[in-house]
């Protein structure tokens, strides 16, 4: 279970990693998942940590970051279904980014399809 949740949603992808940048830096904070929206012109960042460390880390973003956040959040002691929703969007983020291993390896080095054999049982 998380302590808190922070919320951060700001215009643009770069404006979103000095964001992310901050709120680690300022606070012991971790990045749960984000999301792009309109292209990448909307990202929202979702952290957790301790209660003071992600509104420490928030309000960070607000006096520091590259551009203003276009809302903000701070989530104490988060509902289970809150969480849950927060869960689902990182586990897709995670589902997207697997590496495909065979796709990244060198043509010879990649699993030979398995050999058909005319063997009667």
């Amino acid at each position: 279970m998380y302590n808190a949740l922070g919320f951060i949603e700001i215009s643009g992808t770069t404006a979103a990693i000095t964001a992310l940048d901050v709120m680690c830096k300022t606070a012991g904070v971790e990045l749960v998942t984000w999301e792009r929206k309109l292209g990448g012109r909307l990202v929202t960042l979702v952290i957790t940590g301790e209660v003071s460390a992600v509104t420490d880390s928030v309000e960070a973003v607000k006096k520091n970051g590259l551009l203003p956040p276009v809302a903000t959040l701070v989530l104490a002691n988060p509902h289970p279904e809150t969480v849950k929703m927060v869960e689902l969007s990182a586990a897709r983020l995670k589902r997207k980014n697997a590496p495909d291993d065979t796709a990244k390896m060198a043509p010879d080095m990649r699993p030979s399809e398995p050999v058909k054999t005319n063997k009667k049982k």
